[in-house]
């Protein structure tokens, strides 16, 4: 699945999709208005979620929330916040 990037700092905060297709995937963001993320897609050491919901980076970027619904959590994630490819990668 292709990674989904800090738009900052670079690092991968997401890998998607797992565990679905991505029709499932985009059909889920489009749904929402933003790409939605599941635990088994989030990259655990850069990304957190705080007690409030609030999901940022370890370099405490703020990427969206936490909005959990019957199939489980699912992170909203801002369109800004995430790349297709790492910083300082040629375009």
């Amino acid at each position: 699945p292709p990674p989904y990037y800090a738009s900052v700092r670079g690092k991968p905060l997401f890998r998607a999709p797992i565990g679905r297709s991505m029709d499932e995937f985009l059909a889920e963001s489009n749904l929402h208005g933003w790409p939605s993320f599941r635990d088994q897609e989030v990259v655990w050491e850069n990304t957190r979620v705080l007690k409030d919901g609030e999901t940022v980076s370890v370099t405490g970027t703020h990427l969206g929330h936490n909005l959990p619904d019957r199939a489980g959590n699912r992170y909203c994630i801002n369109l800004v916040s995430i790349a297709g490819r790492p910083g300082g990668a040629p375009q």
